[in-house]
């Protein structure tokens, strides 16, 4: 039998202490090798910097094999990997409290509408876009990415408080509720779990089963949703394409370049992307319409291509407006997918050559709206626009 033990700090449970005085073997980390009372004279093997072998050596074993690990290990845990090295060997499950019920357990919140992320062992930019740009969201982290580099991620925010729970459940356990700049300044004693929330406590949208963040349920909003200076806001036929092309979603940094009302980005920002819009002029409408719309901008007061020097590289990127020094200089961070709109043709050749990196398309988008007319209808065309897109190959 291979049983994975989750332990919280707490005693083990009648099942798991039967289990543990069974075993041949025993395996987890040092810290839990050393906390938990182990059968006299069981062999033991700790996760060390190469937890595959580790791992390895459970399905070699013959014998009943204990896996000691932190809190629930079904939840961005060790179960995935014992699993896989043991097919078509079963494997039974002894779940603790997960380090992020106990946090939220500390912070005195529900968190069935969090969204939940994991920088342990992983590329760290997923989770810090998530944190940039959801009300709650709460993070799972190791020596490279911890509270300090949450806090750095978001500096200079007033509108987010981090609790930091250090060795939850264990000795020595300390709650921390710290600001952003405050987080990014400190030591943090690990293990610890980062939660992040709005200050603003806003209330969730409807439950749902799997996570905490919910799709729009329309997008490619009319014009009339977005306050506007001089009809400058891309139309709905336009941003339903370049929606489309950019692919924007939760754990993905967008940027949205000559932005202007800002429509394009705020429904990246919807789908869940961590938006950065540069804008020089329509700054004031581009904030209140991503507060109308429920959601976090960042917003850049600049002119392109100087104001994304200091932007974190993207993963989809939207040009708006700026020329073909702005489309090369956004291409120069090499987004994976890239989409420009122009009003002129002479420059779609210009685009596409700035674009040489890219598999690209170009489309001539002119839409007919249908307008009431004297008690029948007519068809109003809008402004024909060129939408160039491309895809990384």
């Amino acid at each position: 039998m291979i049983t994975v033990v989750g332990y919280d700090g707490g005693p083990l449970s009648a099942l798991a202490q039967e289990r543990l005085a069974a075993a041949a073997l025993v395996m987890g980390g040092r810290r839990h090798l050393q906390e938990v009372a182990l059968p006299e004279g069981v062999r033991t093997i700790a996760l060390r910097d190469d937890p595959s072998a580790a791992v390895a050596a459970v399905a070699d074993e013959p014998g009943d094999v204990v896996v000691l690990a932190s809190g629930d290990p079904g939840f961005f845990g060790v179960v995935r990997a014992v699993r896989k090295a043991v097919r078509p060997r079963t494997v039974e499950v002894l779940p603790g409290l997960t380090s992020i019920a106990l946090a939220f357990g500390r912070a005195g919140h529900e968190w069935d509408d969090a969204v939940v992320v994991s920088a342990h062992g992983r590329d760290p930019r997923e989770a810090l876009a998530a944190v940039r740009s959801q009300p709650k969201v709460a993070v799972l982290t190791d020596a490279t990415t911890g509270p300090a580099q949450i806090g750095a991620a978001l500096a200079g925010r007033i509108d987010r408080v981090l609790l930091v729970g250090e060795r939850l459940g264990l000795p020595g356990e300390t709650v921390s509720w710290v600001c952003p700049d405050e987080a990014a300044a400190r030591t943090w004693e690990d293990p610890n779990v980062v939660v992040v929330l709005d200050t603003g406590d806003p209330e969730p949208g409807p439950r749902v089963t799997v996570a905490g963040f919910r799709s729009p349920d329309r997008w490619a909003l009319p014009e009339e949703a977005f306050g506007h200076r001089d009809s400058m806001v891309t139309k709905s036929e336009v941003r339903a394409l370049v929606l489309a092309r950019l692919g924007p979603r939760l754990g993905e940094v967008v940027w949205d370049v000559g932005a202007a009302s800002g429509s394009v980005g705020i429904e990246c920002a919807r789908f869940g992307a961590d938006v950065h819009a540069v804008e020089q002029g329509s700054c004031d409408h581009l904030r209140a319409n991503a507060a109308a719309h429920g959601v976090h901008v960042h917003v850049v007061e600049g002119r392109a291509p100087d104001a994304v020097a200091g932007l974190p590289d993207p993963d989809a990127a939207f040009v708006g407006g700026g020329g073909l020094e702005v489309v090369a200089a956004v291409a120069a961070r090499r987004p994976r997918r890239l989409v420009v709109a122009l009003a002129a043709l002479e420059r779609v050749q210009p685009t596409l050559e700035a674009m040489a990196a890219y598999e690209t398309e170009a489309v001539l988008l002119q839409a007919q709206r249908l307008v009431p007319l004297a008690g029948s209808h007519r068809l109003a065309p809008t402004n024909p626009v060129f939408v160039v897109s491309g895809v990384l190959p």
